[in-house]
């Protein structure tokens, strides 16, 4: 008996550099989640820019999933002035995420973006990033404490508020959630088209939509990816994306099957 197959999900990939070699690489973690707690298929994107036909890539899968990851959006592609606070960089993942991310929410390709996600997806719709948060006023400290245990960078440490009717609000089904807090930088001006969906007690944007999407569209700057199997909040998250991937492939089968 046949079984139903499971779509398919872009996952965008850091480049980084070892063993002599230069890898295009996704942590475990999203991987994971993707397959666990949204029950789709990843399939990881390598970082070569202009040389990808996105077209081609997002008629072949049914979302996309923009992770986390250490380097950070080069500053000068949100008008700001590089410097060491902004380091480290990761420009082919610029040069294929950004585009990658505007070509989906045009055509409506379901999209989750998550930690260095959610700033890519602010700075390609036209948005600014502020670094060093923990240094402004009135910040907690949104980096992750000092431990050698993976469990303890990201464990679920503080509250977020979540804006009520949101997208989010349906998600979670709940006025506010805990979460980790793994970030440095954050959304400092938000982007004309994001809609803010939650943001913690000192103010700093926790996650957003895209106005007006034609489908699933959703940032957030914690790390739902790490807890998926255990805490409830995380798996709806995936949970809400793998729904939408699932409706999308479904409308995508409609429309072939009425040509």
């Amino acid at each position: 008996m046949s079984h139903p197959s499971k779509p398919l999900v872009a996952v965008t990939s850091d480049v980084r550099v070892f063993e002599n070699y230069t890898w295009h690489a996704a942590p475990d973690q999203y991987l994971t989640a993707a397959i666990e707690g949204a029950e789709v298929t990843p399939l990881m994107v390598p970082s070569y820019g202009d040389a990808l036909d996105l077209d081609a890539i997002l008629g072949a899968v049914d979302g996309v999933l923009v992770t986390g990851s250490k380097s950070n959006v080069h500053p000068s592609l949100y008008g700001a002035e590089p410097t060491e606070a902004h380091e480290p960089f990761d420009p082919a993942r610029d040069a294929t995420s950004l585009p990658l991310i505007r070509h989906a929410i045009e055509l409506g390709v379901p999209l989750l973006a998550i930690c260095r996600g959610i700033q890519e997806l602010n700075v390609a719709l036209g948005g600014t990033l502020a670094t060093e948060i923990q240094e402004l006023a009135d910040r907690i400290d949104h980096r992750a404490p000092e431990s050698e245990s993976q469990a303890e960078r990201f464990a679920i440490r503080h509250p977020v508020r979540i804006k009520p009717g949101s997208c989010l609000a349906s998600i979670m089904e709940a006025d506010a959630v805990q979460v980790n807090s793994v970030h440095r930088q954050a959304i400092d001006n938000p982007a004309p088209r994001l809609e803010i969906e939650a943001t913690a007690e000192d103010g700093t944007i926790e996650a957003v939509s895209v106005k007006a999407a034609k489908s699933f569209a959703v940032g957030v700057q914690w790390h739902p990816e790490y807890w998926v199997r255990t805490d409830s909040a995380s798996r709806k998250v995936f949970a809400a994306f793998g729904d939408a991937v699932r409706a999308h492939k479904a409308a995508r089968a409609r429309l072939a099957a009425a040509e």
